[in-house]
């Protein structure tokens, strides 16, 4: 059953989103002016192309850059007299070359205090005195545009958790977070951050419980952008996606999916796409306002969700039955509280797929499927819905797993 889509307001900006990769336009500068190092502080740097400035990185103006005058150059933020400094946040305007390899050096001495490979957001390091910091680009595609250096004593604004070098390997064990038992008790949010594209996850992002907006068009259209993508073993955390949230979020391998709501699912609130086996997690959470599916999953290995809530929409799971490429997958629900929806998972039992249920309270939805079997067909063609399973090879789950209120 097909749900009305919901109608949505388009954020100014919103149709940027797709030459966007990760700019993050901040909803008041003065707010980070007493954390933020940089601001008040001198600037210099290697080369930079015409039209840009050093002190553009220092300014607090997402909407200035500078740019090398080659594909690889450097910029400093510079102080007076010796600063402790322990992160920093490299925030990047749109149109610029992708960073492959970078360096955060003291300047004072030349010495190496982080280092990386793709676009960094914040990175942490040990903490440090020094006059001048560094932050070298030494390989990437084209001039990228470095919009803001940041520099903090102790943490970044936003994110706050410090990227890892590049992809890390899967996770080998369930996170140990206990989610605890969903409520529907909605978070509040502690501000919000507009963004104009996709934001890259590598290691852990923390998005502190604030909002981000917007990107998409609200649609069920499948070719709109993520508002998030995780690399292999990123965990994204704490964040509120409003409305429109395009494709919400990709997990481009295994990733871990912590305290995230959707405000509005719009097309999906996340795809997973990993196709080299292990475990996704979806850790606490909720989403509402959905017209199909909550969890699409495009890739193969096991999706496991706990401790979420999900209001008004068609499924919470669902394992793709006609893309380009066909594998077994697996999921895992347990200890989820689902309102007005009309089927917990969707899998395609001629593929081997499985469903491991328990713990599910179903609540507005007497007549929702627990778990449904359909037969997987190549692209282009629609699944067929070979209908609900219990206890079997499949679907493996007993009516007592299932409370209907």
């Amino acid at each position: 059953m097909k749900r009305p889509v919901v109608v949505r307001w388009i954020a100014v900006g919103a149709t940027a989103a797709a030459s966007a990769a990760i700019a993050l336009a901040l909803p008041s500068v003065q707010a980070f002016a007493a954390d933020n190092l940089s601001l008040g502080a001198g600037a210099d740097g290697s080369s930079k192309a015409s039209g840009t400035s050093y002190g553009n990185v220092r300014d607090g103006n997402t909407g200035t850059y500078w740019s090398p005058a080659s594909a690889t150059g450097y910029v400093s933020v510079k102080w007076s007299s010796a600063t402790t400094v322990s992160s920093a946040v490299i925030r990047q305007a749109s149109g610029g070359g992708s960073i492959s390899a970078w360096r955060v050096l003291n300047a004072d001495t030349g010495a190496s205090l982080a280092s990386g490979s793709g676009s960094p957001s914040t990175i942490n390091f040990s903490s440090t005195s020094l006059k001048k910091l560094t932050f070298e680009i030494t390989s990437a595609s084209a001039a990228p545009r470095i919009s803001e250096f940041e520099t903090y004593a102790s943490g970044g604004s936003n994110p706050t958790s410090s990227p890892t070098a590049g992809p890390t390997t899967s996770p080998t064990t369930s996170p140990t977070s206990n989610p605890g038992t969903p409520t529907g008790a909605w978070p509040s949010s502690a501000g919000t951050v507009s963004i104009s594209g996709t934001v890259s996850v590598s290691g852990t992002f923390d998005g502190g419980m604030k909002t981000y907006c917007c990107i998409g068009d609200g649609s069920q259209n499948e070719s709109q952008d993520p508002m998030f993508k995780i690399a292999n073993g990123g965990t994204l955390q704490n964040v509120i996606l409003g409305s429109p949230a395009g494709d919400g979020v990709h997990c481009e391998g295994t990733c871990t999916i912590r305290n995230v709501w959707w405000n509005d699912i719009g097309e999906d609130a996340a795809t997973f796409k990993g196709t080299g086996g292990g475990t996704s997690y979806v850790i606490g959470g909720g989403a509402r306002n959905g017209s199909d599916k909550t969890f699409q999953h495009n890739g193969n290995g096991t999706v496991s969700i706990s401790g979420f809530y999900l209001s008004g929409s068609g499924k919470l799971y669902r394992g793709c039955g006609n893309c380009t490429n066909s594998y077994q997958r697996h999921v895992k629900i347990d200890n989820v509280l689902l309102n007005d929806i009309d089927m917990v998972a969707g899998i395609n039992s001629n593929w081997g797929d499985t469903a491991t249920i328990t713990r599910v309270t179903l609540t507005n939805a007497s007549s929702a499927t627990v778990c449904g079997k359909y037969q997987g067909v190549a692209k282009g063609s629609e699944p067929k819905y070979l209908g609900e399973g219990w206890n079997d090879s499949n679907c493996k789950v007993t009516q007592s797993d299932i409370t209907r209120k």
